[in-house]
C-alpha cells in the first residue's frame, strides 16, 4: 500500500501488527516477552475505534478516530463533517461493526461523543487522564490514512510534546473555534483520519484527544497538536447529561400554537440544496431582530439553546420549538470563531 507522505514522517510511523511484533524481546526460553511499550500498546489498541461516516466535498475523506471512555459504549471523537451524517459505523479494534448514535457535541472545543449499544468494553476514564510537561514522550494512536479497516490494529507514533501553549496565539492564522491550551507535538500527527485520536504516555495513561487537521494560512505549515483531557472532560460529562444534543424524532417535547421561524427573526438561509445544508447565513433583514443583535451573512449557525442544528433544515424544526415572542440564544460561528447571541422577537411594547 502507498500512502500520500506529504505530510508524514515514516520514521515517526510504527504500525505494530501484533502483541509482540518488532518490539518484543526473545524470552530465555526462547519464547517472546513483550517489552514495557508493546505492553502499553497491547493494553490501549482495544480502547481504540475507527469512525466512518460521511465524506466531504474536494475529495474530503470519509473517516476519523476515536476511543472508548465507558464500559457501555461511550466514544470521545473530534466534531467532523464526517460525522454529518445518520449513518455512523464504528468498527472496533477486534473487528466488530457498530451502527453509533451522535449523542451530542459542542462546536466550540470541536469535541463530540458517540454512542454504540455494546457492554463491557475496554475503555478511557477521563477522570484518570494526567497533564504532561514539555518534553514528555507521548504515543499518539488514531486511524491515520484509514490504514485500517477491520481487526487491524491503530497505527501508533512515537514522539514528544514541543511546547504547551494557547492556541488563541495563532488566531486568524491557524483557523479554529477553539482558543485553549495545547499541547503542540514533534511527531507528524495531523494527518488525514487521525482526528480524534488519542494521546498517551509510555504507561498507557490517557492525555489528550488529537486535533484536526490545522493548516497556517500564510505559509501552509501544518501545526501537529492534541486537546488536554481536562479541557474537555466537563464538555463531555455535559454532553453524555444533555447538553449540546441532537433533537431526536422519538422525542415528544410540546411544540408551542406558534412557533419561532427564521423569517420572523430576518435570517436567510443559504439555498437548500442538498439534504443537510449546513445552516449558513446568505442575507439578514434590514432592521430586524437578527440584524439587531449583529448577525451577519456567511455565519454558520451551530446551536439553538443547547441543541445541535447540522443543516438548514433541523434549524427551522428546533424554531419550532420555541414561541414566536420568546426570546432565543443561538451560537454561530464567525471567521471560525464562536459568537454566542440572544435574538428578541419582539421589541418592547409589541414593536
Amino acid at each position: 500500500m502507498i500512502f500520500p507522505f506529504r505530510k508524514i514522517a515514516a520514521s515517526a510511523l510504527v504500525v505494530l501488527l501484533g502483541a509482540a511484533g518488532p518490539a518484543a524481546e526473545a524470552g530465555n526460553a526462547g519464547s517472546p516477552v513483550r517489552t514495557p511499550l508493546a505492553e502499553t500498546i497491547a493494553r490501549v489498541q482495544p480502547k481504540m475505534v475507527k469512525i466512518y461516516g460521511a465524506g466531504g466535498t474536494q475529495r474530503m475523506e470519509g473517516y476519523q478516530s476515536g476511543f472508548l471512555i465507558s464500559a457501555d459504549g461511550f466514544i470521545l471523537t473530534s466534531w467532523s463533517y464526517v460525522l454529518d451524517t445518520e449513518y455512523i459505523s464504528i468498527t472496533l479494534s477486534d473487528g466488530r461493526k457498530y451502527p453509533a448514535k451522535l449523542v451530542g457535541a459542542d462546536p466550540r472545543l470541536e469535541v463530540a461523543v458517540l454512542k454504540i449499544d455494546a457492554a463491557e468494553l475496554p475503555h478511557f476514564d477521563l477522570a484518570e487522564a494526567v497533564d504532561a510537561d514539555a518534553g514528555a514522550r507521548v504515543l499518539a494512536f488514531s486511524n491515520l490514512f484509514g490504514v485500517a479497516a477491520g481487526n487491524e490494529p491503530a497505527s501508533v507514533q512515537h514522539g514528544t510534546i514541543s511546547v504547551k501553549t494557547r492556541l488563541e496565539a495563532r488566531r486568524g492564522v491557524f483557523d479554529t473555534p477553539y482558543d485553549g491550551p495545547v499541547y503542540v507535538l514533534d511527531v507528524v500527527t495531523n494527518n488525514p483520519g487521525a482526528a480524534g485520536g488519542a494521546l498517551v504516555t509510555p504507561r498507557g495513561e490517557l492525555v489528550a484527544i488529537l486535533g484536526k487537521e490545522l493548516r497556517n494560512a500564510l505559509n501552509s505549515t501544518w501545526l501537529n497538536y492534541a486537546v488536554p483531557i481536562r479541557e474537555v472532560r466537563d464538555s463531555v460529562s455535559q454532553i453524555r447529561s444533555g447538553k449540546f444534543v441532537v433533537r431526536r424524532p422519538e422525542e415528544s417535547a410540546k411544540k408551542p400554537a406558534r412557533g419561532l421561524s427564521v423569517e420572523m427573526l430576518g435570517i436567510v438561509l443559504v439555498p437548500d440544496v442538498v439534504e443537510r445544508t449546513p445552516p449558513y447565513v446568505d442575507q439578514v433583514v434590514p432592521g430586524s431582530p437578527a440584524a439587531r443583535s449583529g448577525i451577519q451573512p456567511d455565519d454558520l449557525i451551530v446551536l439553538v439553546g443547547n441543541r445541535l442544528v447540522q443543516s438548514c433544515k433541523a434549524l427551522r424544526k428546533e424554531l419550532q420549538y420555541i414561541d414566536f415572542e420568546d426570546r432565543v440564544q443561538v451560537s454561530v460561528l464567525r471567521a471560525e470563531n464562536m459568537r454566542e447571541i440572544v435574538l428578541e422577537p419582539k421589541r418592547e411594547g409589541g414593536k
